[in-house]
């Protein structure tokens, strides 16, 4: 399943918030359709409303939509500006970051060489719409890209207008997510649903800053344990997999 949201940010246009997401998406699909119209899997998109306010969209597909998230292979999800996608991981699945390396491996070194790949990596907590599939189990990631200023400059602003798009970045990354869906779909074996230990890895996390803390003047265990602060993104380093919320189905609170 392919991922973006279509409710762009309302104070612009919400060029790269979710206006990208939502092209690459459309692009993969149709690249797909022309050179891939027989897939071995179902191959789905969604293009997500009421994210800003909720992930209300794609948290009420998937309680509306069990089977669907029961047969997921994997949710490609796509929601962090206009830059080319360069980061990837299993979002806290080890079957699923096994997967995406064998994949990430048969697509054209031009196009995966600048990605970052990082293992089985943390599950997404609630910023974007694959954590609407991951709290309920099925592997669902995030495709990071570069932000160029995103996070400071466009996002959720007045400024995040149609010029700051970068449509050979776009190209590029619709042209990755068609590979990997297209990878995903002929796959003979199964994505599985094993999850990593968030305790542990935090107990670890903490073990590194403390031993950093020990030891001040070890820049190389400095930059480790900062690494580490950083794990995370803005919400920070996770110890427990996230829990589902209802999506709201008026906009009455009172009927809620």
């Amino acid at each position: 399943m392919l991922s973006a949201h279509f409710d762009s940010w309302d104070g612009s246009s919400g060029a790269t918030d979710n206006g990208t997401g939502t092209i690459t998406m459309m692009e993969a699909m149709r690249l797909l359709k022309l050179v891939y119209p027989h897939p071995k899997r179902t191959i789905l998109v969604g293009h997500w409303s009421s994210e800003e306010e909720g992930l209300v969209g794609s948290r009420a597909f998937s309680e509306d939509h069990a089977e669907v998230v029961k047969g997921m292979q994997v949710l490609l999800n796509q929601d962090n500006g206009t830059g080319r996608i360069a980061r990837v991981s299993g979002g806290g699945f080890p079957s699923a970051a096994e997967h995406l390396s064998r994949w990430l491996e048969a697509v054209p070194a031009d196009i995966k060489e600048p990605i970052t790949f990082g293992g089985a990596g943390i599950p997404g907590g609630g910023g974007s719409d694959h954590a609407s599939f991951v709290c309920k189990g099925a592997p669902a990631v995030e495709l990071g890209s570069l932000n160029f200023d995103y996070f400071n400059y466009t996002w959720h602003t007045n400024r995040d207008t149609y010029d700051k798009i970068v449509f050979d970045d776009l190209k590029s990354n619709a042209a990755l997510v068609a590979m990997l869906a297209y990878l995903a779909s002929e796959d003979s074996s199964t994505v599985g649903r094993e999850r990593v230990d968030l305790a542990a890895l935090a107990a670890q996390r903490q073990a590194l800053i403390d031993s950093a803390a020990a030891a001040p003047s070890d820049t190389v265990l400095a930059r480790r344990a900062a690494a580490g602060r950083g794990r995370g993104g803005r919400g920070g380093f996770p110890t427990t997999w996230p829990e589902c919320t209802v999506a709201p189905r008026t906009t009455n609170p009172r009927l809620q």
